[in-house]
């Protein structure tokens, strides 16, 4: 009965270990399928000009914020595509004078839109990106306003900008903690997303020429 015993009490210790080693082999050699749809969330500031307004600097401060949607294609290699509110512009405090001999400050343009870029990325190992793409923004709102010397009537009506507005991209993401990482962008519109000017009503091309910061959050 004392033998009946120990080989039972061998045969269960023997039957642990085996499980045991089992589960650790398992273990060992299991590895996570990188996930072939990743989202999230981004939320930071635009800091914008418009190149053919006279005016310099990337002083008009705005919003961005929406959501994000990574598709993996190879180990390193992953589209995005997202969808923005998007504030860009231009403001200037100093005056300038035009040929027409007014003299314009205070000068505000405010662009508001609707944006979705698309962009290829490579991913490193640090989950950091690098990537370049287009984006295209459809404008919902805008306003404009300057004080001018001596005074002018000025109607925006007749100076309209562009309902569409294309852009050129490149920026990276830097991993900061988890599914938290750092954006820094730049893009360019690659048409005028205006052709007159309302301080001269002259025939000059305008740009949107931004930087975007934000911190975006992805759920890994």
């Amino acid at each position: 009965m004392l033998l009946f015993r120990r080989n039972i009490c061998l045969f269960i210790a023997v039957l642990l270990l085996s499980s045991i080693h089992h589960v650790a082999a398992q273990s060992s050699y299991y590895i996570e399928e990188p996930k072939l749809f990743t989202g999230g969330l981004v939320l930071g500031g635009n800091f914008s000009q418009i190149d053919g307004d006279n005016f310099a600097g990337y002083n008009k401060a705005g919003l961005n914020a929406g959501g994000i949607v990574y598709v993996r294609i190879d180990e390193h290699i992953a589209a995005s595509l997202e969808i923005l509110y998007s504030q860009k512009g231009s403001r200037a405090r100093d005056p300038i004078a035009v040929a027409t001999g007014y003299s314009y400050s205070d000068y505000r343009i405010s662009l508001n839109y609707a944006e979705i870029p698309v962009m290829i990325n490579y991913v490193n190992k640090r989950k950091s990106n690098f990537g370049l793409g287009f984006s295209y923004s459809r404008l919902a709102f805008s306003s404009e306003s300057f004080t001018s010397y001596p005074a002018q009537i000025f109607d925006e009506s007749q100076y309209p900008f562009k309902k569409s507005d294309l852009n050129f991209l490149i920026g990276g993401n830097f991993h900061l903690w988890k599914g938290l990482l750092l954006n820094i962008r730049y893009q360019y519109s690659l048409f005028s997303i205006r052709n007159s000017l309302p301080q001269t009503s002259e025939n000059a091309p305008q740009f949107n020429n931004m930087w975007v910061v934000r911190l975006m959050y992805l759920f890994m």
